[in-house]
């Protein structure tokens, strides 16, 4: 699943030139952010923390971003794609497990002037549980916790747009878990290493 960031593109991104700036200083800000956190915690120890390709997220937010829609971020570790949901005009939130994270989200948060919010917890809501076809109940790297909903002050189906970058194995749950709870129509936007951006709607792939 490893996917390099790649620099916003003004003529990829329709945004006016101010808000490119921005956009394009969150990434650079956020790769910076990550390569000592490779450092100092990934070559001491397994993280699953790995860094989208930031470009494709942000095409995939610009696509379906309309005033008023609540963005969540499932796994939003250093925080960079909220804060750029936020910047494109959602009410943009973050779930991350590791609360360590979640402090560094909303400092870079800060330090662009977003008012994304982050909350420490797994992204699965109180008694949700997953099984596959063949009831197996593994979720791979989506860890087990508190859920984080209530610190947010939404439940899951309180988002119009839902993002996640699963691990090989993970988009079944991420699925599962949106066509359950999430709100009927709302989107879940997918990362996959090589095609792109997925958006699915009651389930249903759109496009």
């Amino acid at each position: 699943m490893a996917n390099s960031a790649a620099a916003v593109s003004p003529r990829d991104t329709p945004v006016d030139a101010a808000l490119h700036a921005r956009l394009s200083a969150v990434i650079a800000d956020g790769m910076e952010v990550w390569e000592r956190f490779d450092r100092e915690v990934r070559q001491a120890a397994f993280h699953p923390f790995m860094p989208a390709n930031y470009q494709r997220v942000l095409e995939g937010l610009i696509a379906v971003r309309a005033p008023g829609r609540r963005f969540l971020e499932w796994g939003s570790a250093t925080g960079v794609i909220a804060i750029l949901a936020d910047l494109l005009g959602f009410e943009a939130y973050g779930i991350e497990l590791d609360p360590r994270l979640v402090e560094v989200a909303r400092g870079l948060a800060a330090r662009h002037g977003s008012a994304a919010r982050f909350a420490a917890g797994s992204l699965f809501p109180a008694g949700y549980r997953y099984h596959d076809a063949t009831g197996d109940p593994r979720t791979g790297t989506l860890g087990h916790g508190e859920s984080a909903y209530r610190r947010l002050g939404h439940p899951l189906h309180d988002f119009d747009v839902v993002y996640g970058y699963p691990w090989d194995g993970e988009e079944p749950v991420m699925r599962d878990l949106m066509r359950r709870r999430g709100a009927r129509g709302a989107r879940l936007l997918l990362l996959d290493g090589t095609a792109g951006v997925r958006v699915y709607r009651v389930g249903v792939l759109e496009g």
